[in-house]
């Protein structure tokens, strides 16, 4: 065998254990302004990601429902890793992520929920994997990332009552959310408007910070931009919303 070969057949063997050079799926948000932002047009899959809402319930609920619809547009069972069951799965299905999907994993504490990601993560086919926690180290989210780069299957990490502006660690993740209530569109009579949500992207890998006005997700798990912000012209600035 000629040695270049030999060479250029190490050297994808080795671009395969590190996971570069593989392109996995990704699943887009549907709205330019968003999927422009990210790499490869939407979530990445084959990746890490941070998920965060804040210590308000409001906020915490917005952030499940975010999460939620998103794996509800990927293929596949989802395992959601948590210390204890105290997640209210009726508001998934309203995202669109039907309970049949969702395998939950009672773990009993952040450390164990690492593991039982890192073992879920080595398995291909999963729709995604979910681990709601407080902390973790830089090296076990490169040990996620790892994992999700072998498997193609996409990691979420779930802060949940994570408060806002608190300095973060520093993390191998590709993409890292921060999803808030915002008030609803006023219909003019006693009746409730379809959720907002002020959706930041604190940390995406090869870009900028940038945050959004967005509609909570519909039964389909999808996102939609207000009317007002879509007509009106796109602001300027990373540290701002826009539409």
């Amino acid at each position: 065998m000629r040695e270049a070969t030999v060479l250029d057949q190490l050297r994808a063997h080795i671009a395969q254990i590190e996971g570069s050079g593989v392109r996995h799926a990704t699943t887009p948000f549907g709205i330019e302004a968003i999927d422009a932002r990210l790499p490869g047009g939407g979530i990445a899959g084959g990746a890490l990601h941070e998920v965060a809402g804040s210590p308000d319930l409001a906020d915490d609920a917005s952030a499940t429902v975010f999460l939620a619809g998103i794996l509800a547009r990927m293929e596949g069972p989802v395992l959601w890793c948590l210390r204890w069951r105290d997640l209210f799965a009726p508001a998934l299905h309203l995202a669109g992520l039907h309970p049949d999907r969702v395998i939950y994993i009672e773990a009993g504490s952040d450390t164990n929920v690492l593991l039982a990601m890192e073992e879920c993560l080595r398995h291909a086919g999963i729709g995604g994997v979910v681990g709601e926690i407080g902390k973790y180290s830089t090296t076990a989210s490169k040990r996620l990332q790892l994992a999700a780069e072998g498997s193609g299957v996409p990691a979420f990490i779930f802060r949940r009552a994570a408060k806002v502006g608190q300095a973060a660690e520093g993390t191998a993740a590709v993409t890292r959310w921060r999803v808030t209530a915002s008030p609803s569109e006023d219909l003019g009579i006693p009746s409730l408007g379809r959720p907002r949500w002020q959706v930041a992207l604190e940390r995406v890998r090869g870009g900028n910070p940038h945050a959004w006005i967005v509609e909570g997700c519909d039964a389909t798990g999808r996102i939609g931009l207000p009317a007002a912000l879509v007509d009106r012209p796109a602001a300027t600035g990373d540290s701002q919303i826009a539409a």
